[in-house]
């Protein structure tokens, strides 16, 4: 498993977390929904339906403590990285219900982190069934690739720069030009998760109708993580409740990517 997730960037994990889990994610997530952080927002959506995220809110740690910690995300995590200790960095929620939703932009993570190493991880749970069209798509291998620049999440360009920035080039149209990128994805109930790194494109279906897409996004990252510097990266009189993801921002780049807030899972 661990040489896949090397190679390809991407793995499949049917059936790895038991309901004891699943009920922490479950409470862990609706807790995100009744309390949305300062990165919560609908993003823009020209459908009927609402598009909710919210991510790195600075109380979820304690409230995810006890998911975070689970044998059950600890196991994986133990087959993929290769150093000796793992850290949790954020979670991100999402929702898309009460009408028909766009497809979520194929981006990757990296551009909006400080963030560059091997051990790096993103677990993905659904908490509904999706099927093959609806579910978290990924370009194979493409960890290895190019860092494009971020996608702004605009309805009228998926490719629309966030940076624009000479060092990061725009995201090609890969929804527009399927046939010529190896896309992979599975379809996936409760309990099965997709582990990726966050450096992959990726990209999610849409919805129609009165179909419900709740999914939760746990992100961590282990001893070889550096720190890297990104466009607009550096945080101006910063509040005493920020994020550490935000604080750590301010080390040099190369350096190790630590923070005495991030939790120690193993």
């Amino acid at each position: 498993m661990r040489t896949d997730y090397r190679d390809d960037g991407v793995v499949a994990l049917p059936g790895a977390l038991g309901s004891e889990c699943m009920t922490l994610a479950l409470e862990a997530y609706e807790w995100s929904l009744d309390n949305p952080g300062p990165g919560a927002s609908n993003l823009p959506n020209q459908a009927s339906g609402t598009f909710f995220q919210d991510l790195a809110n600075p109380q979820a740690f304690e409230q995810y403590f006890d998911l975070v910690n689970h044998p059950d995300l600890v196991a994986i995590l133990k087959e993929l990285f290769v150093g000796k200790h793992a850290w949790f960095m954020y979670e991100q929620v999402f929702k898309k219900h009460s009408g028909s939703t766009r497809r979520t932009p194929w981006h990757q993570d990296t551009p909006y982190l400080p963030i560059d190493g091997n051990d790096l991880a993103v677990i993905w749970i659904s908490f509904d069934n999706v099927d093959r069209d609806s579910t978290l798509e990924f370009v194979m291998k493409s960890h290895r690739g190019t860092l494009f620049d971020g996608s702004r999440f605009d309805p009228r360009d998926d490719t629309a720069p966030l940076y624009d920035h000479a060092d990061y080039p725009r995201l090609p149209d890969i929804e527009a030009n399927r046939n010529q990128y190896p896309i992979v994805g599975w379809p996936c109930s409760p309990g099965d998760v997709i582990v990726f790194h966050p450096s992959m494109l990726h990209g999610g279906g849409a919805t129609t109708g009165t179909q419900l897409r709740r999914t939760l996004s746990l992100r961590y990252f282990g001893e070889d993580a550096v720190i890297a510097e990104r466009p607009g990266a550096k945080v101006a009189n910063r509040p005493k409740n920020l994020h550490p993801l935000h604080r750590v921002r301010q080390n040099p780049a190369g350096s190790p990517f630590r923070h005495a807030d991030f939790p120690q899972t193993y």
